[in-house]
């Protein structure tokens, strides 16, 4: 008897259910909290604005995920700014964007991939980070040519050309699960490859689900290998077509956070939890269309089945809209600051996460 695909992922779906049902122990409290700075990129703040803001906000740490953050790249300018974390007490974390040469998402306008790579390793030197982070692309790397697989092995490449220049920082490169690039497995096999000892992983839980990965399953696979986070909640439903995403704030998604963190804690000791907030709109995945597995020929069935498991927990979700009548920028900034620092307190008061409180 021929089996569908749907019928397959209806047969699927209940192995999920006993894959995340173990209890853990331990105590998440002590675990670092801060945020990326993109979770607020509508305020369009600079370094110094951000550590004023994450102040008042009493994190212990903030990711600066971009270049474009700083007003320069000068050693007297970044001491400036290390100064400024220093005397309130913020750690700084460093990143920037695509390192792959080949993928749609690469930016020519700090030089060549390998030239990118040193100036973010030498800035995370200058401000105390002990991580510059960094990603190969996005989910239309999926289907470029030679697929994935190809642009991991161009990633590589790069991060093996800094390698000495990055153990000699004591910086390590850590490459982000980013946009629906690579699944779990998938960035294990390029830091496995790249070697590692100087680089690890940017875990991002919300990057997961746009990689057709359950959070809670990816964390089981990437969780060794984190050196910092991108941490944000998703919400997930069915659809006529196959499924629906929306990343939502921290509790509002269908993430057992308590479960999560205290498996965090175990796997991914003195790792910072960054949230970066990307709340408000909806991306269909419509896996029930043959023509949409091409770039998917390698996903696992068994990762699959917990990602359709959770989208059959999930509702739907309006996207976010700016009010009528309201400028949309400002509706924007409002919305961003206001999910993230209800995301905040919701990781402090209901998680116990955090240094400072």
């Amino acid at each position: 008897m021929k089996t569908t695909r749907r019928t397959f992922l209806q047969q699927t779906a209940g192995v999920a259910t006993t894959i995340m049902s173990l209890n853990h122990s331990n105590n998440p409290a002590g675990i670092k909290l801060g945020f990326d700075n993109y979770s607020i990129r509508a305020m369009g703040w600079r370094a110094p604005q951000l550590l004023e803001y994450a102040a008042t906000q009493k994190v212990d740490t903030v990711l600066f995920s971009d270049l474009e953050v700083y007003e320069g790249h000068s050693d007297a300018y970044l001491a400036e700014i290390r100064a400024q974390a220093r005397d309130i007490g913020i750690e700084i974390e460093v990143g920037t964007g695509s390192i792959c040469p080949t993928s749609k998402t690469f930016d020519t306008r700090y030089g060549s991939a390998e030239q990118r790579l040193l100036l973010t390793i030498r800035i995370a030197k200058a401000l105390g980070s002990k991580v510059a982070r960094c990603y190969l692309g996005n989910a239309d790397d999926r289907r470029s040519e030679g697929g994935i697989e190809a642009r991991i092995r161009d990633t590589v490449k790069v991060c093996r050309a800094v390698r000495a220049v990055a153990l000699d920082a004591g910086v390590k490169i850590a490459v982000e699960n980013h946009a629906g690039d690579m699944q779990a497995r998938e960035l294990v096999m390029l830091i496995e490859e790249a070697g590692r000892d100087y680089v690890g992983a940017t875990l991002d839980s919300g990057n997961a689900t746009w990689a057709l990965e359950d959070p809670r399953r990816n964390l089981e696979i990437l969780g060794p290998y984190a050196a910092t986070t991108g941490i944000r909640d998703s919400m997930v439903w069915e659809s006529d077509e196959g499924a629906v995403v929306q990343w939502t704030a921290m509790g509002d998604g269908l993430v057992d956070w308590k479960d999560y963190f205290a498996r965090f804690a175990e796997l991914c000791p003195g790792v910072s939890v960054q949230l970066e907030i990307i709340s408000g709109f909806n991306r269909p995945y419509p896996y029930l269309k043959p023509e949409f597995w091409k770039p998917y020929e390698s996903v696992r069935a068994v990762d699959l089945a917990a990602f359709v498991a959770m989208a059959r927990r999930g509702r739907p979700r309006e996207a976010f809209r700016a009010p009528e009548g309201k400028d949309r920028r400002q509706a924007e900034q409002e919305f961003q600051r206001a999910e993230l620092e209800r995301s905040l307190r919701y990781c402090r008061e209901t998680l116990g996460l955090g240094v400072k409180k």
